[in-house]
């Protein structure tokens, strides 16, 4: 049976929040603007603020003023105030146009007035755009440049630790005391002046790297492991890095030693696994085994979850999280030419947590690893 034949995308929407819309039209728009395609060209919809950046510097074939659409829905609707759906109705009766496909976030109120007005619009059954997933070189180039940006700032991270001195509980650098938001502060600087923005920065230390997604806050403290995040948005493509090291400033225990090498050894197992045409469910089973095999178990409770409860890995490219994963909850079969990362990690409050994080270029063979940065972590 033929694949069902979709019809044409459309989006609202700015490229600060929609990968899909950067993707699209490859030019930076801050506000959300009309965009679809048609009988294999793409339009676009702007208004004279952006009209002659978008026309010059897009992908876009058509760039239409947004002005004359105001007009003309004014005219036709005196007795409202017309927004993006009156001009997208206007739009598709230019076209003869009356089904788009729409992604699973576009506005609601907007798709409600366009059913009102008429038109067929039907949401993605997951990605607007498939071809996302599969990057080009100029894409893993661009994903490469993310994650030296990141290196840049766990180097600028690393040295805070490593000339720090320890002062009972407490970290010193240059007489003040070693806080996440030091470090978050030196990781954000270097890599802004290297040519990106790091928001969301995660620099957590003992039982706040818990919490995965926990940014940090307050000191640091020595003998202590201190999960490092850095995912910046290259300013230059949009496109990401995404990169975890774990830390520990002063002398590591035993059991700290043996939590950091099984995270390590689950990440280089689920490496030998990640291939095209594999199930990234499998990819994710291969840590869970190294873990299970060394005695770290994982439990859910009624306070939280401990040991390895997140999924090894995820697509990455305009958005720091998108297609494909590799998780214990889905099979998804991996593609030639995706790019995902390899975290898994272990959380134990009261001895603290790891994760190690690398990007890598799925191909054929082995994968291709397009992040770099040393696991050396004790520094002592």
């Amino acid at each position: 049976m033929a694949a069902k034949s979709l019809p044409p995308p459309l989006l609202y929407a700015d490229t600060t929040r929609s990968p899909d819309a950067l993707y699209f039209g490859r030019v930076e728009v801050p506000d959300p603007f009309i965009a679809f395609g048609l009988r294999g060209k793409k339009y676009a919809v702007v208004g004279a603020l952006e009209f002659g950046r978008v026309k010059k510097t897009s992908s876009f074939d058509v760039v239409l003023p947004l002005e004359s659409y105001v007009k003309r829905a004014r005219d036709l609707w005196p007795e409202r105030k017309p927004g993006a759906a009156e001009f997208i109705y206007l739009l598709a009766k230019d076209f003869s146009q009356t089904r788009f496909t729409v992604p699973e976030d576009f506005p609601a109120g907007i798709y409600e007035k366009l059913f009102e007005l008429g038109l067929d619009l039907e949401i993605a059954d997951g990605a607007l755009f498939p071809a996302r997933e599969i990057k080009t070189p100029a894409e893993t180039a661009a994903i490469r440049e993310g994650n030296r940006l990141s290196a840049l700032g766990f180097a600028a991270a690393e040295n805070i630790l490593r000339t720090s001195t320890i002062s009972g509980r407490e970290l010193l650098h240059r007489g003040k005391r070693v806080t996440s938001e030091m470090l978050k502060f030196a990781i954000e600087v270097a890599i802004l002046e290297a040519g990106g923005v790091s928001a969301n920065t995660i620099v957590a230390g003992g039982d706040q790297a818990c919490d995965p997604h926990e940014r940090g806050t307050g000191p640091l403290r020595p003998n202590e492991l201190i999960i490092i995040d850095i995912f910046p948005r290259v300013t230059a493509t949009g496109y990401h890095g995404d990169m975890t090291r774990t830390f520990l400033r002063g002398r590591a225990n035993d059991a700290q030693r043996a939590l950091v090498a099984a995270v390590r050894a689950a990440q280089l197992a689920a490496l030998t696994g990640i291939r095209a045409g594999a199930n990234g469910r499998l990819v994710h089973g291969k840590c869970v085994e190294v873990f299970a095999a060394r005695g770290y178990e994982t439990t859910h409770t009624s306070t939280g979850a401990s040991g390895f409860f997140h999924g090894t890995g995820h697509g990455l490219g305009l958005a720091v999280h998108e297609l494909p994963r590799m998780s214990g909850s889905v099979d998804y079969i991996l593609r030639k030419n995706s790019v995902v990362t390899v975290e898994p990690g272990l959380y134990y409050p009261g001895l603290g947590a790891c994760r190690i994080e690398d990007v890598v270029l799925v191909t054929s063979t082995a994968p291709k690893l397009l992040s770099h940065y040393p696991y050396d972590w004790e520094l002592s």
